[in-house]
Order: structure tokens, then sequence, then C-alpha cells
């Protein structure tokens, strides 16, 4: 893959990169049309990278249609597919990561200890191996674009981070990999996220600047669907997570909770205020 990488930037060309663990949506391919408008070349990458998975999640269940996968990359004219084992990204003994530390620890990172580290860790080695000129990330997993825009300034990696918006399904939920796992009935319940963001939203929008009854306005919201566990409602700032007391530079409106067995997360950008 280095190889062909190299060979595909000579004479100056621009290489885009979207990297995913595969069970390919909407989301997905909305970032690789991105790459394939801003590059000369595209390169895709799909693995189911085992260190951000906690012992009791669901790496061993995580949906792998991968021949769907690439009849979808290669209709969207992707020219480069990286599909490396688990040996292969992680060989035996290896023992070093990549740990921003600080925001590794806030909003997902506070209820999945060590999943940006192993984020981080993967999306770093990718880069070593592609040497992307533009890497694409969903705005869905805003958290995870912080951190790896974070990773990227701090260890002088020449990628640029570009972020797509949220896709949605027709009824406002945020594709996701994971959508797959829910039945039906879960399907509805898990409106809840995003009615919870867009109760926060015109809250906001009809003058409530107080963080605090904002963040309750949205807690509020999941009470309409007891069998919802919520984990967060947070008001953070956008590229450093950290929680705010002011609006003024605008701030990330994320939720995360857990419809059946099946986590989800969403979120919102307010904009700055004077």
């Amino acid at each position: 893959m280095r190889a062909a990488c190299v060979a595909a930037k000579r004479l100056g060309r621009r290489l885009g990169f979207v990297p995913t663990m595969g069970a390919l949506h909407d989301g997905h391919l909305s970032l690789v049309r991105a790459a394939r408008a801003d590059c000369d070349v595209v390169a895709a990458s799909i693995f189911v990278n085992p260190t951000q998975f906690g012992p009791n999640e669901d790496l061993a269940k995580y949906p792998r249609p991968f021949e769907r996968d690439c009849n979808l990359l290669e209709a969207e004219k992707v020219d480069l597919l990286f599909a490396p084992s688990a040996e292969e990204m992680y060989p035996a003994g290896a023992a070093t990561f990549v740990h921003v530390e600080g925001m590794s620890e806030r909003l997902c990172g506070k209820s999945r200890p060590g999943h940006f580290r192993g984020v981080t860790t993967v999306v770093a080695k990718l880069f070593n191996v592609i040497d992307p000129d533009r890497a694409y990330f969903g705005q869905k997993d805003a958290a995870q674009a912080a951190i790896i825009r974070k990773m990227v300034r701090d260890l002088c990696f020449r990628t640029e981070i570009v972020v797509g918006a949220i896709v949605r399904e027709a009824n406002g939920l945020a594709m996701s990999s994971r959508n797959v796992y829910l039945i039906p009935q879960e399907r509805k319940q898990a409106l809840v996220l995003y009615r919870a963001l867009l109760r926060v939203q015109k809250n906001f929008d009809e003058g409530e600047r107080e963080v605090a009854k904002l963040r309750g306005s949205g807690a509020n919201v999941f009470k309409s669907e007891p069998q919802v566990q919520m984990d967060y409602v947070e008001i953070v700032h956008p590229q450093t997570l950290e929680p705010v007391e002011n609006l003024s530079e605008g701030a990330l409106v994320a939720v995360a909770a857990k419809v059946g067995t099946t986590r989800l997360i969403d979120n919102i950008v307010l904009p700055a205020t004077k």
C-alpha cells in the first residue's frame, strides 16, 4: 500500500484518504465523494480496529460485509483500498500507542476508557503507511475528529484533516454502521438523541445562553424514552472538548445513549455568539 501511494502521488498529484471500519453507509460515501472532488487520487481503508473496542463491546459481532463494501467503493471510483489484517497492523510484541492526553478522556473517552487511544494509534499507523495530503472524517464522530486534529498538529503530520457533515436518515437518525443492530422499535426510540439536540438548538435559537439550562433541556428530552439509557448530554468547545461556561466561541452539543444494547452518538454545533 505504501508503494502504491508513493506511485499515485508522483507528478504532484493530491492523495485523499477515507479511513473506515467497513459496514459502509451514505455517511462514509459522502466522505469518499468529497475526497473525489478535492483530490486526484482517492484511497480508502477497511479495518475493524481491535484496540478501540473495550472488553465487553461489540468487536466480535461488528458487521463486516467486505464484498459489499468493496463494490460500493468501486462504484465511487476509489483508486486504492487498504484492508490489512489485525496481525499486520499490530505485529507480535507491538507495544507502542499514541495517546492524546486530556482530550482522550472526555465525552466518549470517559465511558469508554482506552477507546480514543486505540483510534489515534491506528490513524497514526494508517497515516504513516498512506501519507495522504487530506484525510476525511465525519462530523458524527466530532470528538474523534477533534482529537485526531490535535494529534496531527502535535506530531507534525503533514495531512490536512477535513470533516464532512453528518448524513442522516429520512427520520433524522444519524447514519451509523451500528444502526443495523437496531430492531424496528429501537430505531424509533433512537430518535430521542436527535430530538434532544433539536430541543437544545430551539432553546438556543430563542435566546437561551445559559449552558446549564441548555444542557438540562436536552437531558429532559430523554425522559420521554425511559428505555433508552442516556450516557451524557454535554456542551463543550469544538476544538478542545472542554466544558464551556459561555457560548461566545460557539459550542459542540454532544449526546450519547444506549438503545437496547447499541450505543449511539450524535451532535450539533452552535454558532459563536456576540
